[in-house]
């Protein structure tokens, strides 16, 4: 099993990929169909059906992301990770093995909204069934061992020792903090090493009876079989699994600060710089004009606004970016940069400049022409594969997207105007209400 640090890492890297991804699909042809259902115990089902491999790719998408980890940072990234650490038959040993016998692939991840577990598996009948009975066994006895706890705590404990090195991670969890306050996504999923040391099994026990229920669950299914198949599958996956009552709903953001600078010393060799504030969650009527926005303003590299002013222009920066990440509630817009002590007031002047200019004036014809067309061309390798289809499938459940959510995206796209951006920057992105962290040496250390 890969150390928890780890996982939170894939994690981060796998939610901004899909939410890239999520943001930046067109057609050029019909998307694949999705089918809906709920199965026999009360679990959401999202289905495509892909014979043309004999593989069958399954994510299971609960509502237990670390937002749920109410006075215990890193409590839902615990429960997640000790999954498939043991069973009430089985160790980490024989489950790695019994997958690995079918050449079947197991996974689990947290990020502040979810957490899932996912199985890869050949869809012929005795390697299916075998690579089954493991995934369910897992998802529906986990031991929550004390000597594997105590364990991963010490991993994750040097992973969080880890992370006071990096200034990254120092200033990802500051923003966090910042924005979003007393708020439940203000804490990092890794948790603290105050919270970490106080997880006990009975904490870990309690989450996962709380929120690893069937009526939390959200299946997708993709792969070598039909509707029938798909159904009973899927009655299957959750038929071990016990019900519970609903969860408490995770608040909206109450973002009402004021521009704001923190600084945090820390003796690394550049500054790290992020600038941002929470703007608006998944399903928001202006996404598609957002993230067509943000392609042109420091979402697609080179030739984009952040990029040119930062790095081609005045070469602060060896690379420099924007994106949104919208979540179940407000999730934060974000530009980062990391530049020379030095530069960094030039830096953050530049930015800050360009910014402004790009809320004032939007897009011109010719990006809003070129954007479209990236966008648009690149589509088809987005879903080329199953693995990469699941991702799009679990977000479109988990998140209540309209299953038509693909097909219609091409004309969503299509549809946007340059003052249709510019109007959604200008809504969603307040220049006196921007928080800016920056981490690194101050200039009279240097």
């Amino acid at each position: 099993m890969i150390t928890l640090f780890m996982q939170y890492i894939k994690t981060t890297l796998s939610v901004l990929s899909a939410a890239v991804l999520l943001f930046g699909t067109q057609l050029v042809y019909a998307a694949p169909k999705i089918q809906h259902w709920q199965n026999e115990h009360d679990s959401k089902v999202f289905f495509v059906s892909a014979p043309e491999l004999p593989m069958i790719d399954i994510r299971i998408t609960f509502d237990a992301g670390s937002a749920r980890d109410g006075l215990v940072p890193g409590l839902a990234l615990m429960t997640n990770g000790l999954l498939a650490e043991g069973t009430s038959k089985l160790d980490a040993d024989a489950i790695a093995e019994n997958f690995e016998a079918v050449g079947a692939n197991f996974g689990n991840s947290v990020n502040r909204d979810s957490a899932t577990v996912s199985l890869r598996s050949l869809s012929g009948g005795k390697w299916l069934e075998s690579a089954l009975e493991t995934f369910i066994t897992v998802l529906s006895d986990p031991s929550f061992s004390e000597t594997v706890l105590e364990r991963e705590r010490q991993r994750a404990l040097i992973a969080l020792r880890g992370q006071k090195q990096s200034p990254q991670s120092v200033i990802n969890n500051a923003f966090y903090e910042n924005i979003y306050a007393s708020h439940a996504y203000a804490a990092p999923t890794l948790g603290f090493e105050a919270s970490m040391k106080a997880i006990t099994r009975s904490d870990i026990q309690t989450f996962y009876e709380r929120h690893y229920v069937a009526s939390n669950a959200t299946i997708a299914i993709v792969g070598d079989l039909d509707r029938k198949g798909a159904e009973s599958l899927a009655n299957r996956l959750t038929a071990r699994l016990s019900k519970s009552e609903k969860l408490a709903i995770i608040e909206n953001v109450n973002y009402k600060s004021k521009k704001k600078h923190v600084h945090i010393e820390h003796p690394s060799t550049q500054t790290h710089i992020m600038v941002g504030m929470p703007t608006y969650a998944r399903g928001d009527n202006d996404h598609f004009a957002l993230f067509l926005g943000n392609h042109i303003l420091g979402g697609s590299g080179f030739g984009s606004h952040i990029t040119k002013a930062i790095r081609e222009d005045r070469g602060l920066a060896y690379s420099a970016y924007s994106y949104f990440a919208p979540m179940r509630v407000q999730g934060p817009f974000v530009i980062g940069l990391q530049t020379s002590t030095a530069q960094t007031d030039e830096a953050l002047q530049v930015l800050n400049d360009t910014l402004a200019a790009f809320l004032k004036n939007g897009p011109n014809d010719h990006e809003l022409a070129a954007a479209k067309r990236d966008i648009i061309n690149g589509f088809p390798l987005r879903i080329a594969s199953n693995s990469s289809l699941i991702g799009y499938i679990s977000l479109i459940g988990f998140y209540d997207l309209p299953l038509d959510y693909l097909n219609e995206f091409t004309n969503k796209v299509d549809n946007i105007s340059k003052e249709h951006v510019r109007d959604a920057f200008a809504k969603r992105v307040k220049l006196d209400q921007l928080l800016t962290v920056t981490v690194g040496q101050n200039i009279d250390d240097i």
